[in-house]
C-alpha cells in the first residue's frame, strides 16, 4: 500500500518533517475562524484606502487546494468546510521555516495559517501569514486540478475524495442534513413522537420486498434486516401512541438503479383518528415547510424538466391515470387477456399468470409513472396490491390509499390502515398463496401483528416518504447514489489499483 512513486515521495517528505522536529500529524491544534466568516468580517478592508489591517490577527485552518511558489513568497488557497481563502506566505515572515515549507508542504496538506487580513493587487481579500503550521500531511496526491475527479465509480467508492474535489457534492449532503432536521422539526411541532423500532425482524413485513437474511448467534435463529418499520409502528398505535414517526434505514435485497439502493432512508408516520386525505394535506404542508426553510423556489428544475411544487397537488385515481395519462383504452382494462395482449404488442416482458391487479401495475409502471412530473397523488389502488390498507367502504375492490409521484418517481405511499384483525389475517393468507405461486416479494404471515390488531387499533392513517428520493428532487441529483454518502458498490479485485485522473 502507498507504493507508487508519488506516494513514496510524500512519505519521504513526511519523514523529513519529523527529522526537523515538525510532526506530520500534530494533535494539539485549536480551531480557527471559518473562511466564510473571515471574508465577511474583513470585507470592509476592500473599501479602505489602506488595504491591510495589521492590528488584526486571525487563524484559518484548511486543506491546500492551490499552491504557487514565487521565489521568497508563495500564494496558497486553503479550503475548509465553509469555503476557500487565499493566503500569502513569505520568507520575510516565516524565516528559515519558509525554505522547508517550499520543499515539504504541498497541495492536499492541511495547514493552519495565522496572520492579518489584506487585499492583494488583484483585489482579492486574503490572509497575510505571520506563521504557518502543518496540521496533517497528505501522502496520497489529489487528482490534478484541471481534470478533477470525473470517474463516476471512483467518486462513489471514494466519497471522501469526491468531497475534497467537488464542493457541490459536500453542499448536497449539507442540504440533506438540514432537510432531515427540518422534517423532524415539522413532525415534532405537530406533536408526533419520534421512536426507534428494531432493525432485525423475526418476520420480513411491512412491504412487498425481498429481505436480507442474517443470523442471531445468541438466539440461534435467522433474522431479517427490516424492509419497513410499518408493523412495529402500528403496534405502538395499538399501545396508545397515537401519533408516531421514525426516520431510519430500511434494507431490500433487490436490484439497483438510479432510484433504488438496497440500503435507504425513509420516514414513516402514523396518526390515529386521521384518514389518508388528512395525510395528503399534511404532506403538502411538509413540502411547503421544507421549501421555506431550505429556501427552495416553487418551480424547480429536475433532470432537465420544470417541476412545480406549488400546493395543493394534483389528484387522480389509479384507473383514470391508466386511461387519461397512460392513454390506454378502457376496454383493454376489463380482462387479463386483453391486458396481456396489449403488453405483448408493446414488447413489454411480464411474468405469466399475473392477476389483473398485477397487470395493472405493469401498465402503470410502463405507461404512467414517468409522465408524472408535477407532484401527483394516485388514489384508489386495487386492494390486491395493498395488503395492509383498509378497503374502500363503497367499493371493496379498491383501497383507501394514495401514492405521491414527483418527477416520474414514487416519493410517498400512504393509506388508511387496516384495523380489522380478521380481514388482515385473510389478506396475509392470500399473500402466502401468492408467495407459494412464485412471488418471493409477497408479504409473510405475522400472527403477532394480527393479535395486536385483535386488542383494537383506533382508526389510523399512515405514510412513508423516501428521504433519499426527496433529497434527489431538491438537489437536482439524477442518481440516488449522489445523495447517499456511501452507496452500495460491487467490490473490485484490488481497489488500490484504481487510478485517479
Amino acid at each position: 500500500m502507498f507504493d507508487n512513486q508519488y506516494e513514496q515521495l510524500r512519505i519521504e517528505k513526511s519523514k523529513n518533517l519529523a527529522s526537523i522536529g515538525k510532526s506530520p500529524y500534530p494533535h494539539n491544534i485549536t480551531r480557527g475562524i471559518p473562511t466564510t466568516e473571515f471574508i465577511k468580517k474583513y470585507d470592509y478592508i476592500q473599501t479602505q484606502e489602506n488595504k491591510r489591517d495589521e492590528s488584526k490577527s486571525e487563524k484559518v485552518i484548511g486543506r491546500i487546494k492551490f499552491l504557487r511558489l514565487m521565489g521568497k513568497a508563495a500564494f496558497l488557497k486553503i479550503e475548509d468546510s465553509h469555503g476557500l481563502l487565499q493566503c500569502y506566505v513569505s520568507q520575510n515572515a516565516l524565516g528559515d521555516w519558509f525554505v522547508d515549507v517550499k520543499k515539504l508542504i504541498e497541495v492536499g496538506d492541511i495547514v493552519a495559517v495565522e496572520g492579518f487580513p489584506f487585499v492583494t493587487k488583484t483585489g482579492e481579500l486574503s490572509l497575510n501569514a505571520k506563521s504557518l503550521e502543518l496540521v496533517t500531511k497528505s501522502i496520497v496526491p489529489l487528482p490534478e486540478k484541471f481534470h478533477g475527479l470525473k470517474d463516476i465509480e471512483l467518486r462513489y467508492r471514494r466519497r471522501y475524495l469526491d468531497m475534497i474535489m467537488n464542493q457541490e457534492v459536500k453542499s448536497n449532503f449539507i442540504i440533506r442534513s438540514k432537510m432531515i432536521k427540518e422534517i423532524r422539526n415539522f413532525f415534532d411541532d405537530k406533536n408526533f413522537m419520534e421512536v426507534e423500532t428494531p432493525m432485525m425482524h423475526e418476520i420480513a413485513g411491512g412491504a412487498n420486498a425481498r429481505p436480507f437474511v442474517t443470523h442471531h448467534n445468541s438466539l440461534g435463529v435467522d433474522r431479517f434486516l427490516r424492509i419497513a418499520p410499518e408493523l412495529h409502528l402500528k403496534r405502538l398505535v395499538v399501545g396508545g401512541m397515537e401519533s408516531v414517526y421514525e426516520i431510519n434505514k430500511n434494507f431490500r435485497n433487490e436490484g439497483m438503479d438510479h432510484t433504488h439502493n438496497p440500503e435507504f432512508t425513509s420516514i414513516e408516520f402514523y396518526q390515529a383518528y386521521s384518514n389518508y386525505k388528512d395525510l395528503m394535506r399534511l404532506t403538502e404542508e411538509l413540502f411547503d415547510h421544507l421549501r421555506k426553510k431550505l429556501e427552495i423556489e416553487e418551480i424547480i428544475e429536475y433532470n432537465g424538466k420544470k417541476v412545480n411544487l406549488s400546493t395543493p397537488f394534483k389528484e387522480i385515481s389509479f384507473k383514470n391515470a391508466l386511461i387519461e395519462i397512460g392513454e390506454i383504452d378502457a376496454n383493454i382494462l376489463k380482462d387479463t387477456k386483453s391486458i396481456e395482449e396489449f403488453l405483448k404488442s408493446k414488447k413489454i416482458d411480464f411474468k405469466p399468470g399475473l392477476s389483473r391487479a398485477k397487470l395493472y401495475e405493469e401498465l402503470f409502471d410502463n405507461f404512467v409513472e414517468k409522465k408524472l412530473i408535477n407532484p401527483t397523488y394516485i388514489t384508489e389502488y386495487p386492494i390486491e396490491i395493498s395488503p395492509l390498507s383498509r378497503r374502500d367502504d363503497e367499493d371493496s375492490s379498491i383501497a383507501q390509499r394514495f401514492e405521491l409521484f414527483v418527477a416520474g418517481s414514487e416519493l410517498a405511499n400512504g393509506f388508511n390502515e387496516l384495523n380489522d384483525p380478521l380481514d388482515q389475517y385473510d389478506r396475509f393468507l392470500d399473500q402466502i398463496n401468492i408467495k407459494n405461486s412464485g412471488d418471493d416479494e409477497a408479504h409473510a404471515m405475522d400472527e403477532d401483528f394480527v393479535r395486536a390488531l385483535g386488542y383494537g387499533m383506533p382508526p389510523t392513517a399512515g405514510e412513508g416518504i423516501g428521504i433519499d428520493r426527496l433529497v434527489m428532487l431538491l438537489t437536482n441529483s439524477t442518481s440516488i447514489r449522489d445523495v447517499i454518502l456511501f452507496p452500495a458498490m460491487k467490490p473490485v479485485a484490488n481497489e488500490d489499483t484504481i487510478e485517479v485522473e
